[in-house]
């Protein structure tokens, strides 16, 4: 018998095999690439070249099949023009890399990079035992920028080898030095370690340029000020104050990020003295601004006027400070001037607290707060009152009291709240006893029937 011979297969099936084959050979060649990479990452980029095109033309031969052979010769010759030209494209690409990649000292060899060190990285085991730890630096070649016409990014960058064009586009002399971790020498061409050591904040250069640069540097001069208790250098302080109206360009978002820094960085009080000061106050917050001159009882705020009490309590919130605690703790009193009156007995705020939720509303609206915080801010302004009724509560009522989401900031407002007006801790102390009488089961009791097992007695 005369074996069945099978038909040649059609040039679409071939076609469809070589490209499978060219499929598999790239996967492959990704991979090994990777591989390749992480073990040579210290061999000279020619050597590294030269393991990769062996090992692309490896695998290639490896995995060519049947079908490549049988293909059309300008067929053939269209696929050797595409490998090429995909070659050439990652020996530019490796080329690329290693010549901005960190060598064997560390710095890169043809270009000079700002080495910026970032915090620690603890890598460890399933078990939680340490494996490695290292210091992950940031590198970033020198640059310099040219325009600023939407106040924020630069309109074009060009690369540098002169780290003193890279300096002179920074905000403030203290962020303008270098170090070389080779030579351990600081590289200072600002006088950043004269105001450093003088504890002053000055821009580089024109304050104004600068500010013109990126409007939000006027927010960061205030609170590197405020946070390090350094002064501003005074032609840096004049200038923030001819163009703190230009703050506005700058997206809520950011100008939320800053000011939160400032709350929960352990010096807000300064901070909002500077801000006022320098006129930037009135045009991020106006309602806190409103604060100032608006006259508060003595018998009971002895310390001075709303803008006095609303500072000293930030003086008094704990640190470190949740954001919203943070906020509530400014915002708590933000009713006040629009319900100021004088009456027969003395100053009154009537209906305060319902107003300054509304106001509280929207800042956080205007600043783009999350639904969450702001929930949170609102909740901390709406019940910084009810501490006053503590001790005409129900047992029953001071349960519900205490099951406030995030009662513990509650509880931190009231104490700041006292400390920076009367003085008297009796009620917080009064309330820390009761928490810790009270067992957690007896302020949440778990519910003697949940919804699900009422819907299966329902249907017994």
């Amino acid at each position: 018998m005369i074996a069945e011979r099978d038909e040649p297969s059609s040039p679409a099936k071939q076609r469809m095999r070589a490209d499978a084959a060219l499929v598999v050979c790239s996967l492959l060649w990704g991979t090994t690439f990777v591989v390749v990479k992480n073990s040579l990452a210290h061999v000279s980029v020619f050597l590294f070249l030269a393991v990769r095109f062996t090992l692309a033309a490896v695998l290639m031969a490896a995995f060519r099949p049947r079908a490549l052979r049988r293909l059309q010769k300008d067929e053939l010759l269209a696929g050797a023009a595409l490998g090429f030209f995909m070659f050439c494209g990652y020996a530019f690409q490796t080329a690329g890399l290693l010549y901005t990649t960190p060598a064997k000292s560390g710095f890169v060899t043809g270009s000079s990079v700002v080495l910026v060190p970032l915090p620690e990285n603890q890598r460890t085991s399933g078990d939680g035992n340490a494996l490695l730890k290292t210091q992950a630096i940031e590198v970033a070649t020198f640059r310099s920028d040219l325009g600023y016409s939407d106040g924020r990014r630069p309109d074009e960058v060009r690369f540098s080898q002169d780290p003193r064009e890279d300096v002179a586009r920074r905000d403030f002399t203290i962020n303008g030095m270098m170090l070389d971790p080779v030579s351990g020498e600081v590289l200072d061409c600002v006088g950043g370690r004269r105001d450093l050591e003088a504890g002053i904040v000055r821009t580089i250069g024109d304050p104004e340029l600068r500010f013109a640069e990126d409007k939000l540097r006027m927010l960061r001069a205030v609170r590197f000020a405020a946070r390090f208790e350094y002064v501003i250098e005074p032609q840096t302080l004049a200038a923030i104050q001819r163009l703190a109206h230009e703050i506005q360009v700058v997206s809520r978002e950011r100008v939320r990020e800053e000011l939160t820094k400032m709350l929960t960085g352990g010096h807000g009080r300064q901070a909002f003295l500077l801000l006022d000061e320098s006129g930037l106050l009135k045009e991020v917050l106006p309602e806190i601004s409103a604060m100032k001159g608006v006259e508060q009882p003595p018998e009971f705020h002895p310390e001075g006027d709303v803008f006095v009490h609303t500072l000293l309590l930030l003086e008094n919130l704990p640190r470190p400070c949740p954001p919203t605690l943070a906020w509530g703790a400014l915002l708590h009193d933000v009713g006040k001037p629009a319900t100021f009156r004088v009456a027969p007995d003395r100053i009154r705020f009537d209906d305060h607290v319902d107003v300054g939720v509304k106001i509280a509303e929207e800042i956080c609206a205007r600043l783009r707060f999350s639904n969450h915080d702001t929930a949170q801010v609102l909740a901390l302004v709406d019940n910084h009152m009810r501490f006053g009724h503590v001790t005409r509560m129900k047992e029953s009522t001071l349960k519900k009291f205490f099951r406030l989401p995030g009662f513990d900031q509650h509880l931190a407002l009231h104490r700041a709240d006292s400390l920076a007006s009367h003085g008297n801790l009796s009620t917080y102390e009064l309330i820390r006893t009761k928490l810790a009488e009270l067992p957690p089961e007896k302020i949440r009791p778990t519910a003697l029937m949940t919804g699900i097992g009422m819907a299966t007695n329902r249907n017994s």
